[in-house]
C-alpha cells in the first residue's frame, strides 16, 4: 500500500507540473502575439502616415524611419490587449512598453493551474515576456525629389492668329515624372502620383521577436 500511494503521490506532482508547463507554454504564446500585434498595428500607422504626405517626400523622413512620433503607442497597445485576450490571457496593467525599435509586453494567463497536491497551485498564474521590433527597410534621398517646373514669363505669347496661317501645333504632354524613388530591401519604388504603385506595410518593414534571424 506504501508503494502504491508514493506512486499515485508522484503521479499527481507529476499531473501539476505538467499542468503548469502547458500554462507556461501557452502564456509565451499569448506574449508573442501580443508584442507582434502592437509593433505590426504601429507599421500600419507608419504606412498611413506616409501615405497622408505622399505628396511632400520632404515630410517622409519620420515615417520611413519608423520614428516613434508616427504612430500612436496606446492604439498599438489596444491591439496587443486584443490578440493577448485571443490566446486566452491578458495584458498586466502598465506592461505595454515602446522601447526604441518596437515594444516590450508582459502577459498573464486568465487560468491558474487548478487544485492539486501541490500547496499554492489554485491560484498560480503564468505569465510571460515578449519584445517584437519594427525594422525599416527602405531608404531615400529627399534632395532626388523633383522640383515643380520652371515657367518663362519674361516673354509673353502672341495674343493674335499665327500670321503664317499654320495653325499652332498642341504643346506635348510632359510625361509623368516620379517625385522620388524608394529602395525597399533592394527593391526599386518609383513614388509617381499619377500612377502610382505603392510599397506596402511589409515592403517598407519588417516586424519579427527580438531573438529571430539574430
Amino acid at each position: 500500500m506504501v508503494v502504491v500511494a508514493g506512486i499515485l503521490f508522484l503521479a499527481f506532482v507529476y499531473f501539476a507540473v505538467g499542468q503548469a508547463s502547458m500554462l507556461r507554454n501557452g502564456v509565451q504564446t499569448a506574449a508573442d502575439a501580443a508584442a507582434l500585434g502592437a509593433a505590426q498595428d504601429a507599421r500600419d500607422q507608419l504606412l498611413e502616415g506616409w501615405l497622408e504626405v505622399i505628396d511632400d517626400p520632404a515630410l517622409w523622413q519620420r515615417f520611413v524611419r519608423g520614428d516613434q512620433e508616427g504612430y500612436f503607442e496606446g492604439r498599438a497597445c489596444q491591439r496587443a490587449a486584443a490578440l493577448a485576450a485571443l490566446n486566452d490571457a491578458e495584458l498586466r496593467p502598465g506592461e505595454c512598453i515602446r522601447v526604441d525599435s518596437g515594444f516590450t509586453v508582459t502577459v498573464q494567463t486568465r487560468g491558474t493551474v487548478g487544485e492539486s497536491i501541490v500547496p499554492g497551485t489554485d491560484g498560480q498564474h503564468a505569465t510571460a515576456t515578449a519584445t517584437a521590433v519594427i525594422e525599416p527597410l527602405c531608404k531615400f534621398d529627399p534632395s532626388e525629389s523633383t522640383s515643380e517646373p520652371t515657367i518663362d514669363l519674361s516673354t509673353p505669347p502672341p495674343s493674335g492668329p499665327d500670321p503664317s496661317g499654320t495653325p499652332s501645333e498642341e504643346p506635348e504632354k510632359e510625361d509623368s515624372t516620379p517625385i522620388s524613388t524608394l529602395i525597399c530591401d533592394g527593391e526599386e519604388w518609383e513614388i509617381d502620383l499619377e500612377s502610382p504603385v505603392l510599397p506596402g506595410a511589409d515592403d517598407l518593414f519588417r516586424v519579427r521577436l527580438t531573438g529571430d534571424d539574430e
